[in-house]
């Protein structure tokens, strides 16, 4: 069943306006679009919502050709950066806002939490803010009433659930909004990054909580955040937002990936002909990860024994030349660095071309995506130079879980690396 449904909705603004600044032009848009039922002619101009350029027209499109369906039970993850229309996304559906085009179907009835005291009454206590949502959502006294022990524990705020939210810090709104969001079984629930606000205790409490909503009772969640770590634990499918636009969207670990890379045209092979990397006496050929002595288009598995291959020229001798690898994960944090093979620090290296190979052994790596940066370096009395950095992201490669019989399935280990080490056990008793 189809919980939510977009069909090609856009969103304009005019910047720095809340009205159309004229009567005349507010007269004449009404007359064409209400009296003579044609097109709105506004709507034929404005510009991609692309923060970062000074655009011309006074009209900017927020949202543009929306169009996507959400099945009931499906925890979707809207990414993007800042500015790329996640907000006003949730806030259309919310119905917070209207469309500027396009419809939007929704079946059931919706809790959101999107800012930080939205649907609270500041002068009421939090007690009657509960009651007061309740009843928007449509919810009879009795039925809030089984629920509000539940929605108190759950915030952590009973010392002042009968004070006015106006004297709540934002972390208090936050945790009360969101127990009201979620106990009072909406049967879609829309959060916006609005949790970050929230300490690391009650966001993984919250975690957790929608978690429990979606698998559990089959309710339907849109989640907006910037940690891809809470994203990827608890959505199954992403969209992914671009200056207003659907840039992606699928299964959650492709499209956090894609997000994280960016345009970046990296794969696990690269070969150069006339080499693009070069400076200092440097020139990489050639660079790829495979299983050992296998073809580049295999397909990699976490139990497999894997090898980087770096073919590279030097135009000039060195008397230290080595090559550092730094591996990064699907956030971008660096998590090692390994350098040419071992104590090579003090090799000679003549002008030539030359051949290196990384071994990575097998149930090393977690299985997920990963890049590689390259540095060439050399020294000159003890002191190193680099030489060349300009591959910095220059390789993606991913890791399939390895096959498992039917039952042994436990889900994906936590971390980056799932080294096997040696154990003994010895019965003493």
């Amino acid at each position: 069943m189809t919980a939510i449904e977009f069909n090609h909705v856009s969103k304009q603004y005019r910047l720095g306006l809340v009205s159309t600044k004229t009567l005349s032009h507010d007269i004449r848009r009404w007359w064409i679009t209400s009296i003579l039922g044609k097109e709105d002619p506004y709507l034929k101009i404005g510009e991609t919502n692309d923060r970062a350029t000074k655009g011309t027209s006074e009209y900017v499109w927020a949202l543009r050709d929306i169009d996507f369906k959400v099945e009931q039970g499906d925890v979707v993850g809207i990414i993007g950066k800042n500015g790329a229309g996640k907000s006003t996304l949730l806030k259309l559906l919310s119905r917070v806002t209207g469309p500027t085009t396009g419809t939007i179907r929704a079946h059931g009835r919706i809790g959101s939490l999107l800012e930080v005291g939205t649907g609270f009454h500041g002068e009421m206590t939090g007690r009657e803010n509960i009651f007061m949502n309740g009843a928007i959502l449509g919810m009879t006294r009795k039925e809030i009433q089984a629920k509000l022990d539940e929605i108190i524990d759950f915030s952590g705020c009973e010392r002042y659930i009968d004070t006015p939210v106006k004297r709540y810090s934002s972390g208090m709104t936050v945790r009360l909004g969101f127990a009201v969001a979620a106990f009072l079984e909406p049967e879609i629930l829309v959060v916006d990054e609005v949790l970050a606000v929230g300490d690391a205790e009650f966001q993984k409490k919250a975690i957790g909580k929608m978690k429990d909503v979606s698998s559990g009772q089959g309710r339907t969640v849109l989640f907006v955040s910037h940690n891809m770590t809470s994203v990827k634990s608890l959505c199954n499918t992403g969209i992914l937002l671009e200056n207003g636009m659907i840039k992606d969207m699928g299964k959650i670990e492709p499209i956090v990936a894609h997000y994280l890379r960016g345009d970046s045209e990296i794969d696990n092979h690269k070969k150069w002909n006339v080499p693009e990397l070069r400076g200092g006496g440097f020139e990489l050929l050639e660079i790829g990860v495979r299983k050992q002595k296998g073809m580049w288009e295999d397909i990699m598995r976490v139990d497999d024994d894997c090898e980087i291959v770096i073919r590279y020229r030097l135009t000039k001798d060195f008397d230290n030349f080595w090559i550092t690898m730094h591996f990064k994960n699907e956030q971008g944090e660096k998590i090692f660095s390994t350098s040419g093979g071992g104590r090579c620090y003090d090799k000679e290296h003549k002008a030539g071309e030359y051949e290196q190979i990384c071994h990575l052994p097998a149930n090393f790596f977690n299985w997920g995506n990963y890049t590689i940066d390259i540095m060439a370096i050399t020294s000159d009395g003890g002191i190193q130079h680099l030489i060349d950095n300009k591959g910095d992201d220059i390789l993606s490669f991913s890791l399939e879980n390895k096959e498992l019989a039917i039952g042994q399935w436990m889900g994906k280990e936590p971390g980056d690396i799932t080294p096997r080490f040696e154990y003994t056990e010895t019965k003493i008793g």
